[in-house]
Order: C-alpha cells, then sequence, then structure tokens
C-alpha cells in the first residue's frame, strides 16, 4: 500500500519509517527543503535510537522517499496521515490547529483517489469533524473517510513504541476507513498488538487522558518526594512500594525536577481548554500544571540552598550536566533545565553545561549558559554539580576526578541516579529528590 506522511518531523518521519518497515510504500513530505534535503543525505532532523538506520535501509530498499511536492506525494496513496505540529496557540493555549487544517486543505485540492485522511498529530476533540468538512467543501469526486489515529510515542524508544505498541488506537465513523486501517496496521495485527476500533472523537480524547494521567502521576510522586523529605522517609522505597500495586504500576513514579518536551506540556494546556470550551473543567489537571510549573524554579531554589542560599549565591559556579527533558533525545521543549538555569541565573550564579545530544537546541534558549565540550570541563571550578537529565554518561562518572576539578564537593542530584551513602563515603555533600 502507498501511505503519505505529510509532515516529516518527530512523528511523521519515525511513523514513516516504521511503516516502510513493515512493507508499504511511505512517501514523506514536508514544505521545508532544507529538511527534506538532508533526508536526502542520510542527515536525521532530530536525534532519535536507531533512526538513522531504519531510514537509510528502507530509503536503500526503495520504499521510503521524500518530496516537497504534496500532490506528488499523496498520488495514488490510499491512506494520508497528517503529522504536522499542534503548538499551544500563542494567548489562550488552545492547540494551533491551522498546520492540520492548511493540509487537509491542500490535500482536498489535489485528491486523485479514494483515500483516508488520518490526523496523527495530537489534536482537540471534534479537529476530525473539522478536517471532514473542509474535505466534503471541495466537492472531491472520491471517497475519503476522516480517521483518527493518535501516536503514544516516547522520545528515546519511539521505533521500539510504533513496532511493539501496548495499543493501537484508531477512530473511525465508517467501514472504509476501517478497511484501510486494518491493511494499513495488518503487519502488527498479525504479531497480535491490540488493535481498539473508537469513534473518532473518543480516539481524540485518548490520547490527551493519556498524557494527562501520565502526567498526573509524575506530578503525584514529586509532591510525594517534598513530603518524604519532610517526615524522613525515602521517595523510592514509596515509589516501589506503591507501584507493586498492580493498580497503579511502577512507570512514571521517579521522583525529578518536573515533567517537560513536546508533549505533556501542551496536551495538558490543550485538555485544559477544551475542558473549559465544553464546560466541564478537569480539576485535577488544573493542579497538576500548576504544580509542575512552580516545581522546575523550586528545584533551581534547591540547587542554591545547596551552596549556601541565594544571598551567598552571586558570583559562585555551577556546573548543569544534562539539559534536555529527559535521556536519549535532543528535545529542549519545556525542559526543566531552563528553568533551572534560569533560576541560578537570577541569582548571580554562573552556569556551565554539558548535554551529550542537546546543547546546538539550547544555546538559543540558554544564551547566559556556557556550553562545555565535556562533563568534566562543564565541573572545572564549579561550587556545585547538579545532575538535571539522567543521561547514562552521568551514572558513570568519575567522582574522583570530579572532587578534583570542582571548587567544592557538592552534588545535587535531581534525577536520584546515585546511591547516598556511597556518595557521601566518597566526601560529597550529596543532595537528592525526597530522600534523607
Amino acid at each position: 500500500m502507498k501511505i503519505a506522511m505529510v509532515g516529516s518531523g518527530y512523528v511523521g518521519l519515525v511513523s514513516g519509517a516504521c511503516f516502510a518497515d513493515f512493507g508499504h510504500d511511505v512517501v514523506c513530505i514536508d514544505k521545508d527543503q532544507s529538511k527534506i534535503d538532508r533526508l536526502h543525505e542520510g542527515v536525521m532532523p532530530i536525534y532519535e535510537p536507531g533512526l538513522d538506520a531504519l531510514v537509510a535501509s528502507n530509503v536503500a530498499s526503495g520504499r521510503l522517499t521524500f518530496t516537497t511536492d504534496l500532490a506528488e506525494g499523496i498520488d495514488g496513496a490510499k491512506a494520508i496521515f497528517i503529522a504536522v505540529g499542534t503548538p499551544s496557540r500563542r494567548g489562550d493555549g488552545h492547540a494551533d490547529l491551522s498546520y492540520v487544517h492548511a493540509v487537509a486543505r491542500e490535500v482536498a485540492e489535489h485528491l486523485s483517489s479514494d483515500a483516508v485522511v488520518v490526523t496523527k498529530s495530537t489534536v482537540p476533540v471534534g479537529t476530525g469533524d473539522e478536517v471532514e468538512r473542509i474535505l466534503a467543501d471541495s466537492n472531491t469526486p472520491f471517497q475519503v473517510a476522516v480517521v483518527s489515529n493518535p501516536e503514544f510515542l516516547r522520545e528515546g524508544a519511539a521505533i521500539g513504541d510504533f513496532k511493539r505498541p501496548d495499543r493501537i488506537v484508531i477512530g473511525a465513523e465508517t467501514d472504509f476507513g476501517r478497511e484501510i486501517m486494518n491493511e494499513v496496521y495488518r503487519p502488527l495485527f498479525l504479531n497480535e498488538s491490540p488493535i481498539m476500533f473508537t469513534s473518532r472523537r473518543s480516539a481524540e480524547l485518548i490520547k490527551y487522558a493519556a498524557n494527562a494521567f501520565l502526567a498526573t502521576k509524575i506530578t503525584f510522586i514529586n509532591e510525594m518526594a517534598d513530603l518524604c523529605e519532610k517526615v524522613g522517609a525515602d521517595v523510592q522505597d514509596v515509589s516501589r512500594g506503591i507501584g507493586s500495586d498492580g493498580r497503579i504500576g511502577p512507570k512514571f513514579l521517579h521522583a525529578g525536577p518536573g515533567y517537560g518536551g513536546s508533549c505533556f506540556p501542551k496536551d495538558t494546556l490543550a485538555l485544559l481548554k477544551t475542558a473549559e470550551d465544553y464546560d466541564s473543567p478537569v480539576r485535577i489537571v488544573e493542579a497538576v500544571v500548576k504544580v509542575n510549573d512552580s516545581r522546575k524554579r523550586a528545584m533551581g531554589r534547591k540547587v542554591l540552598d545547596a551552596i549556601g542560599g541565594m544571598d551567598n549565591a552571586r558570583g559562585k559556579k555551577v556546573a548543569l550536566l544534562g539539559l534536555t527533558f529527559k535521556p536519549d533525545t535532543d528535545d529542549m521543549r519545556d525542559s526543566p533545565a531552563i528553568a533551572v538555569a534560569q533560576t541560578l541565573i537570577d541569582a548571580g550564579v554562573e552556569v556551565s553545561a554539558y548535554d551529550p545530544e542537546g546543547m546546538e537546541l539550547a544555546r538559543p534558549l540558554l544564551p547566559k549558559v556556557h556550553m562545555a565540550d565535556d562533563p568534566y570541563a562543564a565541573i572545572e571550578n564549579a561550587d556545585a554539580v547538579t545532575i538535571v537529565t539522567e543521561w547514562d554518561a552521568f551514572r558513570a562518572l568519575d567522582l574522583a576526578r570530579v572532587k578534583e576539578l570542582a571548587k567544592a564537593p557538592v552534588l545535587v542530584d535531581l534525577r536520584n541516579i546515585y546511591n547516598p551513602d556511597e556518595v557521601r563515603a566518597r566526601g560529597f555533600d550529596y543532595h537528592s529528590i525526597g530522600r534523607a
């Protein structure tokens, strides 16, 4: 089957490459000529483990191609996926659907055969209805079904998530739409991956509800971490204790500096706006968004406390290890590191930083932060070393070398990747999250 993927960003490129690996003929379409040129040269626009090899093998097989020409790209495609961005709209926080609507209008203009138009982008409830209206107003003579097929990809593990999903959600209103989507996902169906067919609006809401629930779990354990510090408990023990309950589960119960990335911040906000529009407030999610926003600055204050407090911070130096919102990605969107660094800079602290993949994107966001060539260069003469992102490279730091290079042996571990007793035995003043 020929599949067209409109949008060659994170979701579109990963999805297109995986569909091609399943044996489909896939065309990835993007208006950014430089991005398409780089893809033709084998240069990925994002960092995702294994993606470059997956793209290269499917390009070599002839199953994956790239173009800026939408009319050419969708010609003869049975499934046309819309995978463009839906950022928070400036001013009101609603999801900006202008790119989705623009693609729908262009698809309507150039459609050359019966097809399913699939919203892969994360979109609010009712977006599929509007895409359907746009297509209907074009008076196309071809049979078209509009389907919602939300993605559930974790950055850093996206290929595995796509090929071995917990579930595939397909919101379809017609038999034609269900038949085409069955064919699209037949390779996964044969692997007994669970495919859920729902109404289109249910599928749209499932994506937002799932992300809001996961954001709630993260925020809950972060608040429990604060309480653990007050009462002398260990948040890692608490996390294991509640996560062992099958009704709760252990995932997303790791205390840290707050959630960030491309999904949780904008999707929780978009869900709040949808709930507001329908006069059905989701107050738990409101609290989650508020608590998470305040937590990031609080982590900066935690670092300040470790170096003697805000009144004594001016002129001191802090090394930040990790800038991306999570490891195995170069994504800086809403990363806690941004708020931590800004809190330190506001207090007059000199900040140096190192991240294995994120520094190119971090530079324009943190112009006052010195980007070092390696972690030890960042640590040199630092009054405190702060672990913000739990990259594997930071789990095995040469602590003797760290102690030798740093001005003071202060380690602030915002991801709890070290054993407190072992680090303190090495002579460090160790600070962690939710632990004594």
